[in-house]
């Protein structure tokens, strides 16, 4: 399910700093530290009938992981939502457009790794592209088990949604070689923590796992899922979860801003034998579709 190239977005404005560029001429610095280090943080957003879903929740994760990297200068939240929107509506995107927001530690005086050469403060960028959802919810995604592990607290803690995604990415390519759509990560100790793009849930006797947040990241659907699963009286269960597990479980399905929820139909070529037959995933669906459509911060 490669991503392809939207002839809606060829002349597409966007914010970088503190003003609206083409994008053409949407650049950093060689010497930002995006550039330099991967050091930068980012969220993903998406809009729904001209609101842009669960705002804060996606700015409270961005301010928590520039703080966790010690960044200075953080633009005001009120800035990055003047910033977001402007952005949207200069694009006149008021549904089915996704962002990227990412905010990185800014220019550094002369090339190296010490934040203290960054002397300029934050730098902002609000990448907005028509797209839908990437993955096709019909028919569902396969997944291999990749041999990268996930990053664990010990290296580098999956809390903090940073640029840096090379251990995502190897495992991507992992997947590109076998012919799967994503990876399967595990944890250090070989329980399975995410894909390497989004959450992962399993439904066993009518009941909802998934992993601890340890060696994954914390999403915001994740989060809302497991929200609303409660709220409709299903059992939710956070904890270790074995690879022989998901071959067994019912039903599997990811979580995430780009992908909402997606069915997995096969992990390693063992297919998911339910697929969803005792209804659980389609009344999630529902449930998030219903959000979707009742919240989200007015665009204008």
């Amino acid at each position: 399910m490669q991503q392809t190239y939207n002839e809606k977005n060829k002349d597409i404005l966007i914010w970088v700093n503190d003003k609206l560029v083409h994008r053409n001429e949407a650049k950093v610095s060689v010497f930002d530290s995006s550039v330099q280090g991967g050091d930068a943080v980012w969220e993903g957003l998406r809009i729904y009938d001209k609101r842009i879903f669960c705002f804060d929740e996606h700015l409270d994760r961005l301010y928590a992981s520039a703080k966790a990297l010690a960044f200075a200068h953080v633009p005001e939240r009120s800035f990055i939502k003047d910033a977001v929107k402007q952005t949207l509506v200069a694009n006149g995107m008021f549904d089915g457009a996704h962002i990227r927001l990412t905010l990185t530690r800014g220019e550094k005086i002369t090339s190296g790794m010490d934040p203290r050469l960054n002397q300029s403060g934050s730098c902002l960028i609000v990448l907005a592209e028509w797209k839908p959802p990437v993955y096709n919810n019909d028919k569902g995604i396969s997944l291999v088990t990749s041999n990268i592990r996930r990053n664990s607290p010990q290296t580098l803690d999956s809390h903090i949604h940073h640029n840096n995604l090379l251990n995502n990415i190897l495992a991507k390519i992992e997947a590109n070689h076998t012919g799967a759509d994503d990876a399967l990560m595990l944890d250090l100790n070989g329980f399975v923590a995410e894909t390497n793009a989004c959450n992962v849930f399993m439904i066993k006797n009518k009941e909802l796992h998934t992993p601890l947040p340890v060696a994954c990241l914390p999403g915001i659907t994740r989060g809302l899922m497991i929200q609303l699963a409660r709220q409709l009286g299903i059992t939710v269960l956070e904890r270790n979860i074995s690879l022989v597990e998901m071959y067994n479980a019912d039903v599997v399905f990811t979580t995430g801003t780009m992908g909402e929820l997606t069915p997995v139909w096969e992990i390693d070529k063992r297919q998911i034998e339910n697929r969803g037959k005792d209804g659980l995933l389609e009344m999630l669906q529902v449930a998030f579709r219903k959000q979707t459509e009742l919240y989200g911060e007015p665009i204008i």
